[in-house]
């Protein structure tokens, strides 16, 4: 509704998973893309990934109700040029579209503070300590939920990939944080890529 009264958009179609999505990029080839993260079925960041693969300067702009790491930066990663959060000014999200039009990277306050706080952390940090094994050894499993974190998925574009339930995916992490002393899904996912 906010997008239909605003003078300058038109609304050139909507979608409710990530599949649909994808498949009305292609025949409308709209401009920008708004897309949700949690959606039956195949969810947004396999959507953006999606899109991106048929598309990689399509300009897909992030909204949810998810302010948190483990869903911003499997967005990002997937090809997302801007991550707002649900609770902004209707102005706001038509000035964020508008800004993603013109090439920046609209974000809301919440994530990019903490984009700026990692890159200033990584920045600043001493160098890595070589990686070490973990005093308990992954399972074959885990370390394919490993390798996928590494890669920016989110825990339901793991569970698809492998074929499992969502809540097996939570599970192989929180004994994979535990395992590596990782503090957070970021912290894991640097855990798999140094080295």
């Amino acid at each position: 509704m906010l997008l239909t009264a605003a003078p300058d958009f038109y609304v050139a179609g909507e979608a409710t998973n990530g599949d649909e999505a994808a498949r009305a990029y292609r025949e409308l080839a709209p401009d920008v893309v708004l897309m949700d993260l949690r959606m039956p079925g195949v969810d947004g960041v396999r959507g953006i990934e999606q899109i991106i693969a048929a598309d990689p300067a399509a300009r897909i702009v992030v909204l949810t109700t998810f302010d948190d790491d483990e869903h911003m930066y499997p967005a990002l990663a997937a090809g997302a040029v801007g991550f707002l959060v649900k609770d902004i000014a209707p102005e706001a999200l038509l000035d964020g579209l508008r800004r993603a039009l013109g090439g920046e990277v609209p974000m809301s306050p919440g994530p990019a503070r903490r984009v700026l706080d990692d890159a200033l952390r990584a920045r600043t940090a001493p160098p890595a300590a070589p990686a070490e094994e973990p005093a308990v050894p992954f399972t074959d499993r885990e370390a394919e939920v490993l390798a996928l974190v590494a890669e920016g998925l989110g825990n339901a574009a793991i569970a698809g990939r492998l074929h499992v339930a969502e809540s097996t995916v939570k599970a192989h992490i929180a004994n994979l944080r535990q395992k590596t002393g990782a503090g957070s899904r970021v912290e894991l996912a640097r855990f798999a890529t140094r080295g």
